[in-house]
Order: C-alpha cells, then structure tokens, then sequence
C-alpha cells in the first residue's frame, strides 16, 4: 500500500474544505447545524489565518481533512494542537488513514514545540472512541465543556 501523503489547504480549496466540513457532519448526524459558508471560511482560514487544514492523499485523491487550530495551556506554559475536525471519506476508512492523520498532526505540534495534541468527540461516536482509546488517547472526562454562542452571546458582549 502507498502511503498516505499529507499536505496544508490552499485558498482555491475552500469548496472542497466546505464540502468535507458537510460531509462529517452528515455522518455525525448534525448536518442541519453546519452554517459556514465558503465565504467565511476564506474569510477564517486564509485572511484573518485563525485555523489550518491539512487534507490526506492517497493514490493522487483527497481522502480526508483535519482542521486544528493552536490553543495554550498556561499550566504547560506553551501552546498546543487542537483538532475541531478529522474526518476520512467512508470508502477509505479502516486502512489507517485516521492514525496517519493524527501522527501528521503530532509531528506538526512537536515541530512547533506544542505540549499537547486534544480534541473532543461525541460520545454516540463509539467507533471514534474506540480508535482513540487504541491510540492510547486519554479521555478528560473529569472536565465538563461549557459553551456560550449566538444570541447569549451578544448579550454578554453587551452586559
């Protein structure tokens, strides 16, 4: 088998980061709540440069993406890699691509002097789960995620 290759996003690649975004939220079953326009991710991911994308190749086809962004860890004193999506086309899965994608990450974050690699996953994604926990991933479930957005969050801006 060819392995995989990996390679960043280029700004004439938006549609096809959209159509991926889409495409892990249908499998995710969450494809009513995806509102992100190819307009805002150029605007996002290539102007403003707040997020990457790394797609997997595989026998000359983009089989996969990863959007990560870094965040900080003020107990470690560095930044960190934090993956909002990693998502494999259904047809390529089980060939390991997913592991590929995180051992790409890894090596990004090392080069970079990051501390850590995290990510969340819902917890109805059990084939997800359990990969990460083959990967030796540690879940935070003693942590609670907390979110304020939309019209709540105008309102805090304002109070």
């Amino acid at each position: 088998m060819t392995a995989i290759q990996f390679r960043f996003a280029k700004k004439t690649e938006v549609p096809l980061i959209l159509q991926f975004i889409r495409e892990l939220a249908e499998y995710e079953g969450l494809l009513e709540e995806v509102v992100a326009t190819e307009e805002l991710l150029q605007e996002w991911l290539f102007e403003k440069k707040t997020a990457e994308v790394i797609f997997g190749v595989y026998e000359n086809q983009i089989v996969g993406f990863a959007l990560f962004f870094h965040n900080f860890s003020t107990f470690l004193g560095r930044s960190g890699i934090y993956l909002e999506d990693l998502y494999v086309r259904e047809n390529y899965r089980g060939r390991g691509f997913g592991k590929a994608f995180l051992t790409e990450l890894a090596k990004i974050g090392v080069a970079r002097g990051c501390g850590r690699l995290e990510w969340w996953c819902l917890d109805s994604n059990q084939p997800s789960i359990a990969f990460y926990l083959k990967m030796e991933a540690v879940p935070m479930d003693e942590w609670t995620v907390y979110r304020i957005e939309g019209s709540r969050l105008k309102e805090l801006a304002q109070e």
